[in-house]
């Protein structure tokens, strides 16, 4: 499909940009056509939120909220798709008692939790038992590993562990070293490694953005969905969308571009710079259907 950073677009405020390949045309013209019954669905980190060493410390990018709110009444539903559990998503982005957003959807733990803004309510399934083994064994595990374990983090997702390398002094020589250790001691507990931006998270098999994004536009029978997202564990949900698109629903992928992941690159319709394009690009949508 080759680089999108050539896309024609006009260099006016709230300009939006013409997506790559016909598939992505034809999806933001059924959005542009129908937005009542367009459904918006967003990663967290990495698309709404820049990457930061410290996970804890993430935030949405500060004309993210903004953004949303003149989006969202304007379509059938805004929702964020994330790895992460559904109410730190909401605390890390802001998203709780903002006019504009009184129906945003919050999919935390890939699509197993689900926060609603109209209720401020959480569903959410019982805990995998390996995640409890992983969380007990891992610190022996890291500590045996020694110099490839060094600086590295591991978050506590409730749902999943993750153990991020971004803060170790090599951290892509300390990605390559964890991920046998790791994939082995998920197997040992029935769990799956899913890689990511300089992050291995242990999780239980099942959760997957794809299959949430796919029930998610059917309950709502989306005419049109928009999905944007940045990392390795996106590519379900780009998927999906092919998987919709097929069916007949019409879709629009956006790639949250960095260089540490290119995947989704080679797979979007439209690539914006970072969480800060993915914002301009809700902004000029919003302002397209005012």
């Amino acid at each position: 499909m080759g680089s999108h950073q050539d896309s024609t677009r006009d260099d006016s405020p709230h300009s939006l940009p013409t997506p790559a390949t016909a598939a992505g045309r034809a999806g933001l013209d059924a959005f542009l056509a129908d937005p009542g019954r367009a459904v918006v669905v967003l990663d967290f980190d990495g698309t709404l939120a820049p990457i930061v060493p410290d996970p804890d410390q993430a935030r949405a990018h500060p004309d993210a909220v903004p953004a949303l709110a003149a989006l969202a009444p304007k379509v059938a539903s805004v929702a964020v798709l994330t790895g992460r559990p559904a109410e730190v998503a909401v605390h890390h982005g802001g998203f709780a008692g903002v006019p504009g957003l009184d129906h945003l959807v919050v999919l935390g733990h890939y699509g197993a939790e689900r926060w609603d803004a109209a209720t401020g309510t959480l569903a959410t399934p019982a805990p995998h038992p390996g995640v409890a083994a992983v969380r007990a064994e891992l610190p022996g595990l890291l500590e045996r590993t020694g110099a490839a374990a060094r600086g590295t983090w591991t978050e506590d997702k409730g749902h999943a562990v993750a153990v991020h390398t971004r803060r170790a002094p090599d951290p892509h020589a300390a990605f390559e070293a964890l991920r046998a250790p790791l994939a082995d001691l998920a197997r040992r507990h029935s769990l799956i490694v899913e890689p990511g931006r300089m992050v291995l998270e242990l999780r239980p098999p099942g959760m997957d953005k794809g299959a949430a994004l796919r029930s998610y536009a059917h309950s709502l029978d989306a005419a049109c969905v928009l999905f944007a997202g940045d990392d390795l564990g996106d590519l379900p949900a780009y998927a999906a969308v092919d998987t919709l698109r097929a069916e007949g629903t019409p879709g629009l992928l956006v790639c949250s571009a960095s260089d540490e992941v290119t995947e989704l690159r080679k797979r979007a319709d439209v690539e914006v710079p970072g969480p800060a394009g993915v914002v301009a690009l809700l902004a000029a949508l919003a302002h397209r259907l005012a």
